[in-house]
């Protein structure tokens, strides 16, 4: 057995017994640092709480917690937007014993409704007065919910109607666990030592493509295996600064903060993703973990400044983008085939040009300490990948879902290879079924889905293999493939299979305005595609073309835009099987989104809300039926 083995199977039960390990370590280093907006509109000032700080803040919510009757394995429901105190929080409801319900803030109130009463969570941690209204309007379908605890108290006090003591703020929650730990100095170490790896530690729930969200129940023990599985990878160290802004209501989120105790690195915390190209350079971060969208998003937006500041500059940046693309292909292969990474001299010196001139400033954007950043919870286009390599801030892919515990194969940086997402992490077992589906088995895995034993048998099996439910290809050394969702892979009725995701991702590295992709064509003889636009690039290219001052409806619905658009998807075309090649589209009035149930929380396609929606557009594109 290796040393690394020996270290994950002899694991403490439970995340607040690394917290508490944590602390005890390294109660002088800084472990969050967090934004406070200025007086007046100025630079957000930014503060930071030491280990042993932080232990003062979640030592006081647990007892507060626990001065409000909370039990172990109780649920706590946290609906806030990423920031420290949700952490905290977090921490303070598991020193507590009991378990973490996780809510999107963009929930509706219907949903969140739902959510609160399937757990059955006895306080909801509400980040203001918004969160607090989804709970009061729904009170009476909430006879579980014993209080809620406010974040940011402004506006959100008690009203007339609420039970005496229902409403409360996260300072008055404190408050009441301080004077409980004054009269119970060690209840907090107590309840975190009488945890049992196998106790309910977090119900995070799925925002399901279809139907109801589902709740999948992680144990205490999930959470420190992921820690420690994750400390042996070597993807960050103590001396780290990583950028968090990933929603925490998301497992992705969730498997930082157990990675983050067990480390014990620096973690700048703020959910604002409008914020995050003007936090990077500012915080200088080494780390940040993210997913497609926002890599696609910051590469268009790359080449949408470099088109804005003229013909010139575009070419170069066009050129570059090929060069680091070019250069991360060629030294990945040399890498792959003989262990080292080598390039020709003249693709050398050509991306040394190309360094200068365009990839300097890129990492200088994003603060000049970037090492490196992992991509999850959907599939990376290659083609993006490839650049970021290339520029010198290379994109780790890695692969696992809910009911996983998010971190089941990670790619390294001196062994990642574009297009995979690595390996599997210390302690997982996988195997590929005959259907190409990819099965796992291990600590990470849920124990079920909570109150639906029917849907649990559909995908875990008794001896423990997870039905991940996502098709694959593994490598004779290791490395693990996704190629689409097994769900999402369709037949033409010329018998041809198609991997629509696989079409949509190469597109959105082909064309710098598209938003979604959506592709179509099961059952039919030929695949067509709906396609929403980037507002704010497609806006830009309008006003240059003749269509400025005319809404996005508009500017979409033009001829223009439309011939524009076509030429991107015969450069598609020109890369895919005829069978794949997408025969007709359809621009969308408007982009897809969250409000409109197209997209879950964590910006996952509801592929059956679009087609559903748009059944006329789709019936226009096959006319012949």
């Amino acid at each position: 057995m290796t040393e690394t083995q020996q270290s994950i199977e002899n694991r403490p039960p439970s995340v607040a017994h690394l917290f508490l390990d944590r602390v005890a370590a390294t109660p002088d280093r800084e472990a969050f640092r967090y934004p406070v907006a200025a007086p007046g509109g100025g630079p957000d000032d930014w503060r930071g709480y030491t280990w042993a700080e932080a232990a003062q803040r979640v030592y006081a919510i647990a007892a507060g917690l626990m001065d409000l009757g909370v039990l172990p394995e109780e649920r706590v429901a946290i609906a806030s937007t990423t920031r420290v105190d949700w952490m905290l929080a977090d921490l303070g409801t598991m020193c507590a014993g009991a378990a973490v319900t996780t809510v999107y803030p963009t929930t509706n109130a219907d949903e969140t409704a739902f959510i609160l009463a399937d757990s059955g969570s006895k306080v909801l941690i509400a980040e203001d007065a918004a969160q607090l209204a989804k709970a009061r309007e729904r009170r009476a379908q909430l006879p579980d919910l014993r209080h809620v605890v406010v974040i940011d108290p402004d506006g959100a006090g008690p009203a007339g109607g609420d039970p005496e003591g229902w409403v409360l703020s996260l300072a008055e929650l404190a408050e009441r666990g301080a004077a409980y730990l004054e009269k119970n100095p060690d209840c907090v170490t107590d309840t975190v030592a009488a945890l049992r790896p196998d106790q309910l530690a977090t119900l995070i729930y799925t925002s399901g493509t279809t139907g109801r969200p589902k709740g999948v129940r992680l144990r205490q023990d999930t959470w420190s295996y992921m820690g420690y599985a994750i400390e042996a990878l070597n993807l960050i160290g103590p001396e780290d600064d990583q950028y968090l802004w990933l929603p925490l209501s998301h497992v992705f989120g969730k498997v930082l903060v157990a990675s983050h105790i067990k480390v014990g690195h620096l973690m700048t915390v703020d959910g604002r993703v409008d914020k995050i190209i003007e936090n990077l350079p500012v915080t200088r971060p080494t780390k940040m973990c993210g997913v497609p969208r926002i890599f696609e998003k910051v590469y268009s937006g790359a080449a949408m400044k470099a088109k804005a500041g003229g013909a010139a500059k575009y070419r170069i940046f066009s050129w570059a983008a090929e060069v680091a693309k070019e250069y991360a292909r060629v030294s990945q292969e040399s890498k792959r085939r003989t262990g080292t990474a080598s390039v020709p001299f003249g693709l050398r010196a050509r991306h040394a040009l190309a360094d200068r001139l365009v990839y300097g400033k890129l990492r200088a954007a994003f603060g000049g300490r970037m090492e490196g950043m992992v991509s999850g919870a959907s599939r990376l286009d290659p083609d993006i990948g490839y650049f970021f390599a290339g520029v010198g801030i290379p994109i780790l892919e890695a692969y696992g879902l809910t009911e996983s515990a998010a971190a089941n194969f990670v790619s390294l940086r001196d062994s990642f290879r574009t297009g995979a997402v690595g390996k599997a992490v210390p302690g997982l077992e996988v195997r590929v079924a005959d259907d190409g589906e990819i099965l796992l088995r291990g600590p990470a895995i849920m124990d079920g889905y909570h109150g639906l034993p029917e849907q649990t048998a559909d995908v875990l099996e008794p001896d423990g293999w997870f039905h991940t439910g996502d098709i694959g290809e593994l490598s004779d050394d290791g490395y693990l493939r996704i190629t689409d969702r097994k769900k999402d892979l369709f037949k033409t009725s010329g018998g041809k299979y198609v991997a629509p995701t696989e079409i949509e991702g190469r597109f959105k590295a082909v064309c710098p305005y598209v938003s979604t992709m959506v592709v179509i064509g099961n059952g039919r003889n030929y695949c067509t595609a709906l396609i929403a636009l980037d507002e704010p690039a497609i806006m830009g290219w309008a006003k240059e073309n003749g269509l400025g001052g005319r809404a996005y409806a508009e500017v979409v619905a033009d001829e223009r835009t439309r011939a524009l658009i076509d030429g991107y998807v015969e450069q598609l075309n020109a890369g895919l099987q005829r069978w794949q090649t997408i025969k007709r589209f359809r621009l969308l009035p408007r982009d897809l989104d969250v409000e409109h149930g197209e997209l879950t929380p964590s910006l996952k396609l509801k592929r059956p809300v679009v087609e559903a929606e748009y059944r006329e557009l789709i019936a226009d594109m096959y006319p012949e039926t």
